[in-house]
């Protein structure tokens, strides 16, 4: 029996380990999906999945991941991430990380791994709140929100990770929920098949310190109206009856009531998540900045590229080429030297 022949479930991708997020957590169910979907990946070995994270509640995640992991500093995941997948290629890297993790102090960091377009896996816990240091707000607050170190009201702009992702050259950029299991499996399944650097941005709900902030985009009752699912080649509709559009007047995205008449569902921006223009889908993640308009989930953009891995050892096997493998001895005893007696 070779490894292909091996069935993996769900239960393969476990630990074992006690997990210690508080009851009703989002946290549990971005576990589940994640290990149901690993078990569902064809060609990628158990042995061969790594998961990197920082500091926070999310980043207890690879001790719950029946993988091989590694729990690093605050913000630092994607460098570690980096310095795997650079090590070994071979491996599937993935870095669990929040919002306070990555959008604060792993900030630059973050940027630097899209920018160099490492194919390793970014999976952002978006509960817009400190929730391991007891609820202080965090870079993707919003603007007036109180909270234990913003008693008033904090008076920042929030980050926009999709905008920030896009701007940054990531080649994959999404947003799920946490309790749209479905759509979490999908995008979970495109991370893992994409070459190059994904992020995927996970809304989840903390129930001690932000409880219900996404509430409006899973409750049965308003979500149709609130949530854009972002279908490739599909036009932009939402809406109970699907009667509400998406139309871009120039660079102006502008909704619609296709029920009225003046509008037909020919008349609606059709979402290409392959667009090589980045434009558009930076359109598209400004719409959780836009009052009124839905706020979108699915792929914003994918792109195909080199990777920083691919452009590292092109490099090395070109100067091998040119000037033969290396003396690591020759190179330390060579040039201007002196011996310490």
């Amino acid at each position: 029996m070779n490894d292909t022949d091996i069935k993996l479930t769900a239960k393969d991708f476990s630990s074992g380990l006690d997990v210690k997020w508080c009851p009703g957590c989002g946290d549990y169910s971005i576990l589940a999906q994640v290990q149901k979907t690993f078990a569902e990946l064809i060609g990628v070995k158990k042995e061969n999945i790594v998961w990197v994270s920082g500091i926070g509640c999310s980043s207890r995640f690879p001790y719950y991941m029946g993988t091989y992991g590694f729990h690093g500093i605050h913000g630092r995941a994607p460098v570690l991430a980096t310095g795997v997948k650079v090590a070994n290629p071979n491996l599937s890297v993935w870095v669990a990380t929040g919002d306070g993790d990555l959008m604060a102090i792993g900030g630059n960091h973050f940027i630097h791994a899209c920018r160099r377009n490492n194919d390793i896996k970014i999976v952002m816990f978006n509960n817009k709140i400190y929730g391991l240091t007891k609820g202080q707000y965090s870079p993707t607050s919003e603007k007036g929100k109180v909270t234990k170190s913003s008693p008033y009201g904090t008076p920042d702009y929030a980050f926009n990770p999709i905008s920030l992702a896009i701007g940054s050259g990531a080649t994959l950029v999404a947003r799920s929920l946490d309790r749209d299991i479905k759509h979490l499996q999908l995008i979970l399944k495109k991370l893992a098949e994409h070459k190059g650097l994904a992020f995927l941005e996970v809304y989840q709900n903390c129930v001690i310190f932000n409880d219900g902030a996404f509430d409006h985009l899973v409750d049965k009752e308003t979500k149709d109206d609130n949530v854009l699912v972002l279908e490739h080649k599909k036009p932009l509709i939402f809406g109970k009856n699907k009667n509400k559009g998406i139309i871009l007047d120039g660079l102006n995205p502008k909704i619609v009531d296709l029920s009225e008449g003046k509008y037909s569902i020919n008349d609606v921006w059709v979402h290409d998540e392959n667009d090589p223009n980045p434009t558009r889908a930076f359109l598209l993640s400004t719409f959780t900045d836009r009052e009124g308009f839905p706020t979108p989930i699915g792929i914003f953009r994918r792109e195909l590229k080199p990777t920083f891995v691919e452009e590292v050892y092109n490099q090395i096997n070109e100067i091998k080429t040119k000037k033969g493998t290396g003396d690591l001895k020759k190179t330390l005893f060579s040039g201007n030297i002196w011996k310490v007696e």
